[in-house]
């Protein structure tokens, strides 16, 4: 057989085995979101407006301590700040870690707040690096702040839950717009059963587009902005589609660090997150997994699709290409430290379900999508495949995307309606079926430097620009700020 004819035949199979896996992928992804929407439904059915009130007035209601990492948040750190100290929950308070900033944002939380510092000795449970001063709020008594030497995100957290002194720690991002009642929907789990939830997550949404009055989202739009747009319709596939179904099947993965209940003794016997970790959420998670499992204790880690949390999208593409690059680093680096627990039926669902999920479609993805577009590419120029086939190939690689994307905002629209117009569910619509058509196939290519930026070792956390929240997507003028920083 000549070497020709063995190319050939193996381009052959390639593109079957491509044309496969996209089915696979596809059927298992609409699973997951039929699970999804089972979970969603059941979910209205036995929480309601009447039930978190109760919660809200309950005398056993579970302390919590809101942990707050911040770096060059100086934009919009009193707006947020303010927001989270006016939530609806009966005792909390928030402790924020302000990691080095190089910017005025002590300045801005001083002014804002009346900060004084204090003399209070912190736990030394989790390592961090050194705190400088601790600070609280004189028209805030529930504020606390803690001025450290930048160690990252992950130690940032640590700072915070050292000092917390609540039984429940929510850590959420600086820039995290939380609405009025996502504490309190948030916590139920814990109310509900107390003895087995380790963790509890919310839904994040994109806050770009939106008007938002003082940290608070005044009114509900959708971004101008086309890079943002394609990541509202991400995040709905992400959290609504995906985490839910997980979290129905106790193999929920991933808890956002932008808004994620914990409990603190759990966390602290855990060592805190990892602060040589770039995916430290994930990393988190898995190890609250590992731990529970290998104690034989029965644990849940919940997803809670209605509290909802706000946070600003990448609106250009070399920040939306960093963030990808990180996140995909983070993906390689946590499977990677927990490689023991894929497969292994001794992990339950985690182990035999939702890592083998994760390492087939969320990592090898990236591959089989570039390889394939090359094979496929490659098949038509040397005339082994015909075009009826490689527009066959395209239309299943299009549709696996587009059959996801269309039921999230479909499932959004029916159970929470929070984009109400007609033109905006028409948007969403058209933005689900344009990310096949280049957007997606840019993500991929992230996700393949992130790849390559993994294998050399490279752990910074990227370039994070903030333009602050408002009515429009464009940043005010001289708003911009930037910073780069390590893990």
């Amino acid at each position: 057989m000549s070497p020709q004819t063995v190319a050939t035949d193996a381009l052959r199979t390639f593109n079957a085995v491509v044309l496969v896996y996209f089915v696979l992928i596809t059927l298992s992804y609409m699973i997951v979101t039929a699970t999804s929407a089972a979970q969603v439904r059941a979910y209205f059915r036995r929480r309601s407006e009447a039930s978190l009130r109760r919660l809200l007035h309950s005398p056993v209601a579970i302390p919590v301590s809101i942990c707050v990492p911040a770096f060059n948040e100086a934009l919009t750190i009193v707006d947020s700040i303010q927001a989270m100290l006016t939530l609806e929950y009966p005792q909390y308070e928030v402790v924020l870690a302000n990691d080095g900033s190089t910017d005025e944002t002590l300045a801005q939380l001083t002014g804002g707040f009346g900060l004084r510092r204090v003399d209070q000795p912190l736990r030394t449970e989790i390592t961090t690096a050194p705190v400088r001063a601790v600070y609280r709020s004189r028209s805030h008594p529930n504020l606390v702040v803690i001025d450290k030497c930048n160690g990252g995100r992950a130690d940032a957290l640590n700072a915070c839950i050292n000092a917390a002194s609540s039984p429940l720690i929510c850590c959420v991002d600086a820039d995290s717009i939380i609405e009025h009642d996502g504490l309190l929907a948030a916590v139920a789990p814990f109310a509900d059963r107390p003895a087995t939830t380790l963790a509890a997550g919310g839904i994040i949404r994109v806050a770009n587009g939106c008007r938002i009055d003082r940290g608070h989202v005044t009114e509900v739009r959708l971004p101008r902005n086309p890079l943002a747009m394609f990541q509202t319709v991400e995040y709905l596939r992400a959290f609504l589609a995906a985490r839910t179904g997980w979290s129905a099947l106790n193999g929920l993965l991933i808890i956002s660090g932008a808004f994620g209940v914990f409990r603190r003794g759990d966390v602290a016997r855990a060592d805190g997150f990892a602060a040589d970790s770039i995916g430290e959420d994930f990393e988190l998670c898995l190890r609250l997994h590992r731990r529970a499992r290998e104690a034989g204790t029965p644990y849940r880690l919940e997803f809670v699709p209605d509290p909802v949390c706000w946070t600003e999208v990448p609106q250009r593409l070399r920040q939306l290409g960093g963030q990808r690059d990180r996140w995909h680093r983070g993906l390689i680096d946590t499977l990677w430290r927990h490689r023991g627990m894929i497969g292994n039926p001794r992990y339950g669902t985690v182990g035999t379900l939702a890592l083998p999920f994760f390492v087939a479609f969320e990592f090898l993805g990236a591959f089989v999508e570039t390889l394939g577009y090359v094979a496929i590419t490659l098949s038509l120029v040397l005339g082994i495949v015909n075009w009826e086939f490689a527009l066959a190939f395209l239309a299943v690689a299009v549709l696996a995307g587009l059959l996801l994307s269309v039921s999230a905002v479909l499932l959004e629209d029916l159970a929470f309606r929070r984009y109400g117009r007609l033109r905006d569910l028409l948007r969403l619509i058209a933005y689900g079926v344009l990310e096949n058509l280049g957007y997606r196939q840019l993500i991929t290519a992230y996700r393949m430097r992130g790849f390559c930026s993994y294998l050399r070792g490279n752990k910074t956390w990227g370039e994070i620009q903030r333009v602050g929240f408002g009515p429009a997507d464009a940043p005010a003028a001289g708003a911009a700020l930037a910073a780069e920083r390590d893990v």
